[in-house]
């Protein structure tokens, strides 16, 4: 069923003000988050057995061939490491990952279901807000827009992941951690669902995961199927209109930022059949006037806004937005932050809580397609 969290941090977490004055260009770069020189190699394939005949005496009987020992199976050579990170960086993966620095909480929420959370020695502070209790009480952490590379370095990091965020005004912020010939892969922030699958089989391949990541692949691609089948029987004039929000407006801030076309967030809203006000919008993250959106008369209000406490009833209570169908059947549901935010495969769980939050009657057993925590 669908879920009523209170405000999660998700990518750009808990800046506060500070956070909130730069959000539209937070947005406009990216939704939420993330590799250079070390050491790839690819273990030898195994010698394959040869069989040992005996010779035969002429004068002697001869003798029996001796059997055939079963050659031991091989261990199977670890799959090949990537040479370019996802944006088309050439890099050189260490064939053996110790230790792992994560500045995006998006990989960092990968790397912990990979079980490797262990193995994280540095992360940014948005996945200590979001993930902190699932690492190691000894674990550094950076502001992901400035972190302390000197630090960095000092922690010998087999591998450090970033995202797009980090380098969003041009400054490369990792610059003497690449000098110190360590592996700096960059993730940008996905806009597509496709494009997150290939980022997890990308940290697969990194950190010799690949049997993982295919599986977190097979489980979207499940629940993807699986939705998309019970979307299709929903009649044409059955399909509601659904505002998504980012943000919710106040007189400070009085724009509500959503999910326009080429996000993965207005696939999610496709594949459950909904119709999103902001598909036709010329941005991926408009910056809708409270007028257009009141004028679009949305049929169900999703929010995923992580910085307004009590956003439901601040949203069911504003000013003008009376008449709005959501407003007055009081359709109006909050979404896991995190989940819908962070680009991997817990978008999975954000797309189920859309369908049976939209669509109660069709998605009544969409919890089949869920997968297990």
């Amino acid at each position: 069923m669908w879920h009523v969290y209170p405000p999660v941090t998700g990518l750009h977490a808990k800046e506060g003000d500070k956070m909130k004055k730069r959000f539209t260009k937070a947005i406009a770069a990216a939704l939420v988050s993330a590799f250079v020189l070390a050491g790839c190699g690819q273990s030898a394939p195994a010698t394959p057995a040869t069989d040992t005949q005996t010779t035969t005496d002429v004068t002697e009987p001869a003798a029996q061939p001796a059997e055939d020992k079963e050659a031991e199976p091989a261990e199977p050579a670890k799959a090949e490491k990537p040479s370019k990170d996802r944006s088309g960086n050439d890099i050189v993966v260490p064939e053996e990952i110790g230790t792992i620095v994560s500045m995006a909480p998006s990989v960092t929420r990968v790397l912990i279901d990979m079980g490797l959370a262990d193995k994280i020695v540095a992360a940014d502070t948005n996945s200590q807000a979001s993930y902190g209790t699932e690492l190691k009480d000894d674990v550094l952490y950076m502001n992901m827009m400035t972190p302390d590379q000197e630090q960095l370095v000092a922690l010998k990091p087999d591998i450090v992941f970033t995202s797009g965020m980090s380098s969003k005004d041009g400054t490369d912020v990792f610059a003497a951690v690449r000098n110190a010939n360590i592996c700096v892969a960059e993730i940008p922030s996905s806009s597509s669902i496709e494009a997150i699958k290939e980022d997890l089989r990308f940290i697969g391949a990194c950190v010799d995961k690949n049997e993982e990541a295919e599986g977190f692949v097979a489980d979207m691609e499940k629940a993807i199927n699986g939705i998309s089948e019970i979307a299709k029987t929903i009649p044409e004039e059955e399909k509601k209109t659904v505002l998504f929000e980012l943000f919710t407006p106040s007189a400070d801030y009085p724009t509500i930022y959503s999910a326009g076309p080429g996000t993965y967030i207005n696939e999610m809203l496709e594949i459950v059949g909904a119709k999103n006000i902001a598909g036709d919008s010329d941005s991926q993250w408009p910056a809708l006037e409270e007028e257009f959106c009141v004028g679009a008369d949305p049929q169900v209000i999703l929010t995923a806004d992580m910085y307004t406490p009590d956003v439901i009833n601040v949203l069911l209570g504003m000013s003008g937005w009376e008449n709005v169908t959501a407003i007055k059947d009081r359709a109006v549901y909050q979404l896991d932050s995190d989940q819908v935010n962070q680009p991997n495969h817990h978008i999975i769980y954000a797309l189920i809580d859309m369908a049976e939050a939209i669509y109660p009657e069709y998605f009544a057993d969409a919890e089949q397609y869920r997968p297990a925590a």
